[in-house]
């Protein structure tokens, strides 16, 4: 029975989901973690690459920071930075410029998990207030999305974690971790239906001689090429910044566009620990043990050297 509930919960959270991501305004949002959601059970390939790479094509820098260790049961963050340049504007849907969203994913170690509310500290509330991390899913709660958002007061987005027990969970352990991360700014290339979207450069299908660049009433372009044997029209959306001219000559694939995008995607790792209280215990024990050690050998030296003065 409960397994049922949570299949047929699961069910109407992506039904949900999917409405909102169609009734949202296309030319407002860059990124669509739903569509990897939806598409993938794993977005970690098997080669490493994230799949928000197959529609984010521009390759961009992305930092992580998180602890070298941590302790079972306890809540911290890692901070996912996605830098750009200031005043930067990309191609909306609709052909106009605005500013750019970001998004992050963060894989996490089986067992860890995205912390609850009532575990967060005040600090921590108030840095992820107003951004939306979500679970992958309902079978992988270890890897967190969130996006799009706002890039402009978002270029470091902090993930409240909540670590394993092993005492608990029998399938972690007190070893080393890897965390992946992957971070995105500004729309994609690709659409999940595998066409181009405006934000990308647009070229020719056909050899030979541009003969008229007509400029349509919403801003779109269509390109006519004079080839051997006919004249091939080529549609160019809106937004974009047509490259060539009336009697240019152009070879397949050559650029009718400018490239206009000003965004990418971008990934990367680190380690963590997820430490054991009674080795923390052990290690102080140790310490302690030496240095009174060491103390009590230097007065033994001490009081040597006085019986041998006197």
């Amino acid at each position: 029975m409960k397994k049922l509930f949570t299949e047929k919960s699961s069910l109407i959270l992506s039904s949900l989901m999917v409405c909102i991501t169609f009734l949202m305004p296309f030319e407002n949002c860059s990124a669509f973690p739903v569509y990897a959601q939806q598409a993938y059970t794993n977005p970690r390939e098997a080669t490493g690459r994230l799949v928000c790479a197959n529609c984010h094509l521009a390759q961009k820098a992305v930092a992580i920071e998180a602890p070298t260790s941590v302790l079972p049961d306890t809540v911290f963050e890692a901070v996912v930075k996605i830098p750009y340049a200031d005043g930067l504007k990309q191609v909306q849907g609709n052909g106009t410029k605005g500013g750019l969203n970001v998004g992050g994913i963060v894989v996490l170690p089986e067992g860890f998990k995205l912390a609850a509310k009532d575990r967060l500290s005040s600090e921590l509330k108030a840095k992820t207030k107003g951004v939306y991390i979500q679970p992958y899913s309902a079978e992988k709660p270890n890897i967190l999305v969130v996006g799009p958002i706002g890039g402009e007061n978002h270029r470091e987005i902090t993930f409240p974690i909540q670590s394993p027990n092993p005492a608990q969970d029998k399938g972690t352990f007190y070893i080393k971790y890897p965390i992946y991360v992957g971070g995105n700014r500004g729309r994609g290339q690709v659409n999940p239906n595998g066409e181009k979207t405006n934000n990308t450069i647009y070229t020719s299908s056909s050899a030979g001689k541009v003969q008229t660049v007509v400029k349509g009433e919403k801003g779109n372009y269509v390109v006519n090429i004079k080839t051997d044997s006919d004249v091939t029209a080529q549609s160019i959306p809106a937004g974009l910044e047509v490259s060539v001219r009336p009697g240019d000559f152009v070879k397949v694939d050559q650029p009718l566009t400018y490239d206009p995008n000003v965004g990418g995607f971008g990934q990367n790792e680190t380690e963590i620990v997820l430490q054991n209280p009674n080795r923390v215990v052990g290690l102080i024990a140790f310490f302690f043990t030496v240095v009174m050690s060491q103390t009590f050998f230097v007065l033994k030296k001490k009081q040597f050297e006085k019986v041998q003065a006197a």
